[in-house]
């Protein structure tokens, strides 16, 4: 495998580089003194940043956009061989390296890497781990799966030790990682394009866990079933928290205000007892912060400070965000997209204060669809009313024989009004049409549904 040179600075250009990762590496490498570039489908709100970093973007994938000059071209696996400028710079023989791989040797430069691995909660975790660090004036370096409101984006390049970042299974990419610090937030099947099955997601997630040294800690859920078969023979150090008095962290006295926002006594690996409140909504979010006040109490970080920056976290974008309100209707926008993260959401959203609770649900893949069919259905009954946007189709091409008119019709057989519409502009007149003053409107998913809730509201 090609090793960049972090000491003698060169040429790098990222094939997407306007996706949420990738534009954060390529901040990392242009604050570094790389001469970074790269390309992706159209303009957006990171490219412009990263335009204004210095970075020079192509709006259009061309093979010419490959020059000799480039020293090493980074991809994701959302990348097909097919793709022009991979295609250019094997043949140019330019080395390649994935977006994980990269992100791994970054880590090496970092005398504390912390991964955050799990099926769902990875961005949430990070980032309230984020706000912990910076409240202790850490000055850590950050790659978040998502917008933080408090550092202005998904990136924060930091001149300490620490180094946080999400570490996602899919394709194995968190394999390439070298943490020293795992945190492990729950397994459950998903992404069933890559992996065959359950077992083989647990085997992913146990390699992922023997990558920590032996001076390193594994922080994981104790409610994974059979979790001690993630973690037997490691020679790390192993914490765990969960809902339970057997984990090391875990909650109890749990309350909620009139938004869903939990409030909770956690007690802590020393036998200590902490009065957190949260202003995230939801159960799952408890158990995201007890993982972060783990890590935190690793990094010997005072508690009061643990708890004023769980307190102070209100969400990353597209994590149950607030969009507005119009005519009465509460809009929140969620990016759940998986059957488990749909049933928290919608759990909090019932805590909501509300009349009818609308989902407007836009299933992410062809292949997760068909997967979890049923589930989904019975997930989504959870709320008063759903509507159904067309499958956002992402790196897949429909093969399955599956639509959200198969899902509409799983819906409607458990008894739950349900409407399919192929446009969003279908969508947002049925709403206009048919949403009262004291609704609450949640738009769902992991493609661009969050468009209908900004369109109604005018933004």
């Amino acid at each position: 495998m090609y090793q960049i040179n972090f000491s003698r600075p060169s040429s790098v250009y990222f094939v997407g580089i306007g996706g949420i990762s990738m534009s954060g590496l390529a901040e990392i490498l242009a604050d570094a003194g790389f001469t970074v570039s790269g390309s992706d489908r159209s303009r957006s709100a990171i490219t412009d940043m990263l335009v204004s970093k210095g970075i020079t973007v192509f709006y259009r994938q061309r093979a010419e956009n490959i020059t000799d000059n480039i020293d090493c071209v980074i991809f994701t696996s959302a990348i097909s061989s097919d793709n022009p400028e991979y295609i250019a710079a094997h043949q140019k023989n330019i080395p390649c390296l994935t977006r994980a791989q990269l992100l791994g040797q970054i880590m090496k430069n970092y005398d504390t890497p912390i991964a955050v691995s799990g099926t769902h909660g990875k961005t949430t975790t990070t980032s309230m781990l984020s706000e912990i660090l910076l409240q202790a004036d850490l000055d850590p370096t950050l790659s978040i799966g998502g917008i933080l409101k408090t550092i202005g984006g998904n990136i924060r390049v930091g001149k300490s030790g620490y180094f946080v970042t999400e570490a996602c299974e899919y394709t194995n990419s968190f394999l390439s990682f070298f943490p020293r610090i795992g945190v492990i937030l729950n397994i459950e099947e998903d992404h069933l394009d890559f992996f065959k099955d359950l077992a083989d997601i647990r085997c992913s997630f146990r390699k992922f866990a023997a990558l920590l040294p032996e001076d390193g800690c594994l922080v994981i859920n104790a409610g994974i079933p059979d979790y001690q078969e993630i973690v037997g023979d490691l020679a790390c150090r192993i914490v765990t928290f969960g809902t339970t008095q057997e984990a090391d962290y875990f909650p109890s006295d749990i309350a909620y205000d009139e938004k869903g926002d939990p409030s909770f006594v956690l007690h802590g690996a020393d036998g200590s007892c902490t009065q957190v409140d949260l202003q995230v909504p939801g159960e799952h979010n408890i158990l995201n912060a007890l993982a972060a006040a783990a890590v935190a109490d690793l990094l010997s970080i005072e508690k009061d400070c643990t708890v004023r920056a769980l307190h102070g976290f209100t969400g990353t974008d597209r994590r149950f965000e607030y969009k507005g309100s119009i005519g009465g209707v509460t809009v929140i926008d969620d990016y759940s997209h998986h059957p488990t993260e749909i049933a928290a959401a919608l759990k909090a959203a019932a805590r909501y204060p509300h009349k009818t609770l609308w989902c407007v649900f836009q299933p992410h893949t062809y292949s997760r669809t068909k997967a979890f069919l049923k589930e989904f259905a019975q997930t989504l009954t959870l709320a008063d009313k759903v509507v159904l946007a067309d499958i956002y189709a992402a790196r897949e091409t429909d093969t399955l024989g599956i639509s959200s008119e198969t899902l509409q019709q799983e819906i409607l057989a458990l008894g739950r009004e349900c409407y399919y519409f192929p446009s969003f502009d279908e969508i947002e007149n049925f709403l206009l049409e048919n949403c009262l003053n004291g609704d609450l409107l949640i738009t769902m998913g992991a493609g661009d549904v969050v468009k209908i809730g900004e369109t109604l509201l005018g933004n």
